[in-house]
């Protein structure tokens, strides 16, 4: 792996302009939303709120009901959203990591970013999947996430892409 001084790298990340670092910017951006949502349930999962009105209209949608089922603790002896808290953090981690020519000079980077993504964007339909089977319902706070995963995945194409094409060289 290739790399960057500090002093270089804060730059590149904080002070670099291309398309690149926008779209790591925006996944970073996203995932910190999907973190928040995390931690929103997560309150609730864990009785330090004792409501959870859900944030998108529609029968379909019933939060509490999802978030207080067994199919919301099965995983680990813990609350579901505690663990979304963690992958949308690696997430962040991930596109945060290398500096602006990391698709050359780090491939690895944006491939295990991309690789991440699309794990996660599955892992979010495979699990509204289930929510539904279990509950009949919906967590909108989720559903919310899985368009978060989705937008991230595709964000995080064109640099994984370049990052492939330079490892095969």
């Amino acid at each position: 792996m290739d790399r960057i001084a500090p002093a270089d790298l804060s730059r590149e990340l904080r002070e670099g302009q291309s398309a690149d670092l926008t779209r790591r910017r925006w996944t970073i951006g996203l995932s910190l939303v999907g973190a928040a949502i995390g931690g929103v349930v997560t309150l609730y999962q864990t009785g330090i709120v004792k409501r959870l009105p859900d944030i998108l209209p529609g029968k379909l949608f019933d939060a509490e009901k999802v978030d207080a089922s067994d199919y919301a603790y099965r995983r680990m002896q813990m609350p579901d959203a505690t663990l979304m808290v963690l992958t949308y953090g690696a997430t962040a981690a991930l596109a945060a990591a290398g500096g602006a020519e990391r698709a050359t000079r780090q491939p690895l980077l944006p491939v295990a970013l991309a690789a991440k993504a699309w794990y996660d964007l599955a892992t979010c339909l495979k699990l509204a999947r289930e929510e539904w089977a279990e509950n009949k319902a919906l967590c909108s706070w989720c559903q919310v996430a899985t368009l978060v995963s989705a937008a991230t995945a595709a964000l995080s194409l064109p640099e994984a892409t370049r990052a492939a094409k330079a490892l095969a060289t």
